[in-house]
C-alpha cells in the first residue's frame, strides 16, 4: 500500500452523488457477468479466460490517466493524476505495479502468463482501451477526468464482489488474492482524487454538462466490457 494520505472526500460529494445515480441507471451493479459469478454458473475456465482478456485493460489503464497530466493546465491537477499513475507503476516498483499484480492472480487462477504482454489485445478490450484514449486525448477535459474517475470508483465495489466470489469458489484462498484486495481499497481513494478536480466546476452548467458525459461514458464502457468479457469466455 502507498503511504500517500487519501484525500478529503467531502470535497467531491456532489461528483460521487452523481457517479452512484449513473452506476445504477447502466446497469453495472446487476451486469451478468458478475451475476453468474455470484450464482456459480460461471465455470473456473470461463472466469480465468475472461481476466486473461482482462489483463490487457488493466496494463492500458494507465497510459491514457498519464494523457490527462500533460493536458491538465493547473499545477496541482496534474500531481494528482501523477500520484494516480505512479500507484499504478506501484510507486516504481515494476513488482508491485499493478500489471505485474495481477499476472500474479492469474497465475493463481492456473493461467500461463509469460506470453499474455506480447499478444494483442482481443477486441473488446481493444475498444474498452481506445474509448479511454479518446475521451483522456481527444475530448474536453472534464470528460476524460469523469470517464476514468468513475472506472476507478465502480472498480473499488466490483474488487470486493469479485474477490468474495473467488474466495467462496474455492478458486484462491483470500489471504492469496492479491490485485483484487488491494484495489477494493484503494480505488475508492483514486476516484475521489479525480472526483475532486470535478467539484468545483459543478455549478457551472457548462463544465457539468461534460463531466457528466465523462461520467456516463466510462460507466457504459466498464458495463459494455463486462458483457462482452462475459459473451467472449461463455
Amino acid at each position: 500500500m502507498s503511504s500517500h494520505p487519501p484525500s478529503p472526500t467531502a470535497s467531491c460529494a456532489k461528483v460521487r452523488e452523481c457517479a452512484d445515480a449513473i452506476l445504477t441507471q447502466c446497469g453495472l451493479w446487476e451486469n451478468p457477468y458478475f451475476e453468474t459469478l455470484r450464482d456459480g454458473r460461471m465455470s473456473l475456465e470461463a472466469f480465468r479466460v475472461s481476466q486473461e482478456h482482462f489483463y490487457f485493460a488493466v496494463a492500458f489503464f494507465s497510459r491514457p490517466m498519464a494523457g490527462l497530466i500533460a493536458r491538465s493546465p493547473a499545477y496541482a491537477s496534474r500531481v494528482d493524476i501523477l500520484r494516480n499513475v505512479v500507484e499504478e507503476h506501484g510507486d516504481f516498483r515494476l513488482s508491485d505495479s499493478h500489471a505485474k499484480t495481477f499476472e500474479a492472480f492469474l497465475k493463481r487462477l492456473g493461467s500461463r502468463t509469460d506470453s499474455l504482454p506480447a499478444l494483442p489485445p482481443p477486441p473488446a478490450v481493444h475498444a474498452f482501451n481506445s474509448v479511454l484514449f479518446s475521451a483522456c486525448m481527444l475530448e474536453a477535459l472534464e470528460i476524460g477526468i469523469g470517464c476514468i474517475g468513475i472506472i476507478e470508483y465502480a472498480f473499488a465495489e466490483l474488487s470486493a464482489r469479485i474477490g468474495t466470489a473467488v474466495a467462496e469458489r474455492g478458486w484462491i484462498p483470500r489471504d492469496r488474492l492479491v490485485h483484487y484486495t488491494l484495489h477494493a481499497e484503494l480505488d475508492r481513494r483514486h476516484a475521489d482524487e479525480f472526483f475532486v478536480l470535478l467539484e468545483p466546476g459543478w455549478d457551472d452548467p457548462a463544465k457539468r454538462e461534460l463531466a457528466e458525459q465523462g461520467l456516463a461514458l466510462g460507466a457504459y464502457a466498464f458495463d459494455r466490457l463486462y458483457r462482452d468479457l462475459l459473451k467472449a469466455a461463455t
